[in-house]
């Protein structure tokens, strides 16, 4: 059995719907401040917050959890910038309780999912796993320390394996519509843009036009989210045979963020109107990743490697939801 924390969120739910899929059975623990029950079709849910020691140590006496996919997490860099000790908090102390939980019941898989923050603004592009981590806002930072912390513990512990993903732009939604992206507020760029040409927003703002990139908006890697759960689904052969490895998860494409609006007009073949903002702290410049590795390792491979493809699920999936 496999407990999945953040289970009810935007990526947690597709990973948990792909691993169900393919005959596992899931525990889905979520405290739902930034998610929805709705999005957990499938497996056992329990409602709850990591910080609670007491509940943690209760799933695994009651549960045969033999693998820990950890996906619960605060994301907003903004946010991050203005509140740190909320994210030093929740995204390395709770993981750290987690963990040191999960070690005591004698769990000994371990997958955790970090963040391309990690990297900071990288010297080198595309950003391999050797890159080194040099984080620029505080979210970035909070995922490193744990990243740290875990390694840490699985080099200590004989035969405990852990894998670190770390995730670029996740993106798009199920295919069958079934569940997607539905943040409130909502704060990845791809759903915002939408919402222009659905007519939920008037325009969308460009938070900086001045960047050292061909067009002056930031350039981001995406994924799409159910290429994230097949990574997942991959990694649990991996740790059986494996030690502990990092992975970057991407497409290992960059796209501007004129590129995306412009995307997303020739998906919805609307006019999406926009207008420009001054820069948000702790925003790099540049981010696409070398994913050379987790193809080779895992034997993985992107499904979607085309950005209007990706729009369109996540298109489909608004549509259905608005």
């Amino acid at each position: 059995m496999i407990l999945i924390t953040g289970g009810a969120g935007y990526i947690g739910a597709h990973v948990n719907k792909l691993i169900n899929e393919n005959g596992y059975q899931t525990i889905v623990l979520d405290n739902l401040k930034n998610s929805n029950q709705e999005m957990v079709k499938w497996g056992k849910f329990i409602k709850g917050d990591l910080n609670d020691e007491n509940l943690i140590s209760s799933i695994f006496k009651k549960y045969q959890i033999d693998i820990v996919i950890h996906l619960a997490e605060l994301t907003s860099v903004s946010e991050s910038v203005n509140n740190p000790s909320k994210y030093y908090e929740n995204n390395y102390q709770y993981s750290v309780n987690l963990l040191n939980i999960a070690i005591r019941f004698n769990i000994n898989k371990f997958i955790f999912s970090s963040t391309a923050a990690v990297y900071g603004n990288p010297k080198i592009i595309p950003i391999s796993e050797k890159n080194a981590c040099n984080p620029i806002n505080p979210y970035g930072k909070s995922k490193l320390m744990f990243e740290e912390y875990l390694i840490k513990k699985s080099k200590e512990i004989e035969n405990f394996n852990s894998v670190i993903f770390r995730f670029f732009n996740a993106a798009g939604a199920d295919s069958n519509h079934e569940i997607g992206e539905n943040h409130n507020p909502e704060t990845h760029l791809i759903p915002i843009v939408l919402d222009v040409a659905l007519g939920k927003r008037k325009k969308i703002g460009i938070f900086g036009a001045d960047y050292p990139t061909p067009d002056g908006t930031c350039i981001r890697d995406y994924i799409h989210v159910n290429d994230i759960a097949s990574a997942h689904l991959k990694v649990i052969d991996f740790l059986d045979k494996e030690k502990s490895d990092i992975f970057n998860l991407s497409m290992g494409k960059g796209f501007s963020v004129n590129e995306i609006i412009e995307s997303c007009q020739r998906v919805t073949n609307s006019k999406i109107p926009h207008v420009i903002k001054n820069r948000r702290d702790g925003d790099p410049a540049i981010l696409i990743a070398d994913n050379k590795k987790v193809k080779k390792d895992l034997k993985w491979r992107t499904e979607f490697n085309q950005i209007d493809d990706i729009i369109k699920t996540s298109y489909n999936y608004q549509k259905k939801i608005n």
